[in-house]
């Protein structure tokens, strides 16, 4: 079966060609990083218009690299949420229109379970079950992972996502967006012992995560490193980063290490934006290392939006015989409980 797979949930047009028994075939990906760098975070109206201009282009793009035809195509899948409401229309209308002028099924994918079922593109990919780390710039959680559609969310965060206190931390010491990559190349330069951030909610039973104290924490070390007209010295800055950086780290390996043990698994699946970051891939290695567990993610490239994720979580459902009728449905908020387990439909 070879399925198109279309992203566009935010601020990434993501198109990619998945065969069920080639493999990944092809996949391109345009980012708008460059357009909303001067608003310092994502502007919904522009994410939209960028989606329409770019996707049509990119599906041709890989078309031609995959040397394949539109009619050659036996299933779409696009992204149908969680996401903005307008960027999540363009490709759903796209994909749910190209299908029915083709003539062939389609359906619309988690976001979420795209980046989770991620490092399955690998060459050496996690079995299940496994506990998944799910950590962006919109979501970050906990989940137990018994098989497709078998999800049992362990916590998540009750405020601030991790991506999204790494925005906001970069903004408070004037580094551009997005704020993970700044952060973490900032914090290259910095001592992380020379302030003392908290570990969120490390103190309390559960596996939620709660990330806007450490943010206030951060304004305020930021505020008490002004001199007298108002600036932070470059060391400053990079010690904080240093600082935040790995108090984020520290509080996802903690977690990380609870709901394995939780869960009874030594197998542990970090995906999305933040799932890039160095510093946290290292010592989520250890811990699993210490645990005689092991660690997966996908490649850098897969870590962030991307068709490829959708192209191959959608071939999995589609085999299943699922598909969407014709009509176009997105949805802003759709927790990962009330997908359809994968077995049930062999």
């Amino acid at each position: 079966m070879l399925v198109l797979g279309i992203e566009t949930s935010c601020d990434e047009t993501g198109v990619a060609l998945y065969d069920s028994c080639r493999g990944l075939l092809v996949d391109a990906l345009y980012s708008q990083v460059e357009v909303h760098a001067d608003y310092g975070g994502v502007v919904p109206e522009l994410a939209s218009r960028d989606h329409v201009v770019k996707t049509l282009p990119l599906i041709d793009q890989i078309m031609v690299e995959a040397g394949v035809t539109k009619p050659d195509l036996d299933a779409i899948a696009y992204t149908a949420g969680p996401g903005l409401v307008g960027a999540l229309m363009v490709g759903a209308s796209i994909g749910r229109s190209l299908a029915w002028s083709l003539g062939v099924p389609a359906i619309g994918v988690h976001h979420m379970e795209g980046h989770l079922l991620a490092p399955m593109l690998e060459s050496s990919p996690p079995l299940f079950p496994f506990v998944a780390l799910l950590v962006s710039g919109g979501h970050t959680q906990l989940v137990n992972v018994q098989g497709i559609g078998e999800y049992e969310i362990l916590g998540e965060s009750l405020d601030d996502a991790a991506g999204e206190a790494f925005d906001k931390a970069a903004k408070m010491l004037g580094l551009d967006y997005p704020g993970g990559p700044r952060i973490a190349k900032l914090a290259l330069a910095g001592d992380c012992s020379r302030f003392t951030f908290p570990r969120p909610m490390i103190g309390r039973p559960g596996l939620d995560f709660s990330f806007s104290g450490l943010k206030t924490h951060t304004l305020n070390t930021v505020q008490a490193c002004k001199d007298e007209q108002g600036v932070v010295s470059d060391t400053d800055k990079a010690d904080i980063a240093a600082a935040f950086q790995l108090a984020v780290v520290e509080t996802l390996v903690i977690k990380c290490k609870r709901a394995l043990k939780q869960a009874e698994l030594k197998q542990l699946v970090i995906a999305g934006g933040v799932s890039a970051n160095q510093l946290l891939r290292e010592r989520l290695q250890k811990m699993l290392s210490g645990l005689g567990g092991q660690v997966f993610y996908a490649r850098s490239e897969f870590c962030t939006d991307n068709g490829a994720m959708i192209a191959y979580a959608g071939c999995q459902r589609l085999m299943a015989s699922q598909q969407e009728g014709l009509s176009v449905n997105v949805k802003a908020r759709w927790p990962m409980n009330e997908l359809s387990n994968l077995a049930d439909k062999d």
